[in-house]
């Protein structure tokens, strides 16, 4: 499954908090390219994630917790 993570809503998000979340739900992704991409979506842009489709209810489930918005693409 696809994912557009498109905001973080959080009043102080907590960027290891996410950046961990990433590497723990995508598909080949290494802490670094975490870290780039957590940058990235606090800074206000969109961020694609490939996520497996068994993993994918506990995968949203732990973006609603970081209050990340987030669109199914496929």
């Amino acid at each position: 499954m696809k994912l557009n993570l498109l905001s973080c809503d959080a009043q102080r998000p907590d960027k290891r908090a996410i950046a961990r979340c990433i590497v723990e739900i995508s598909l080949n992704c290494s802490d670094t390219l975490a870290y780039e991409l957590t940058d990235i979506l606090l800074e206000g842009d969109a961020v694609d994630i490939v996520v497996e489709d068994k993993n994918s209810g506990s995968a949203l489930r732990a973006l609603r917790k970081l209050s990340i918005d987030y669109d199914i693409i496929e």
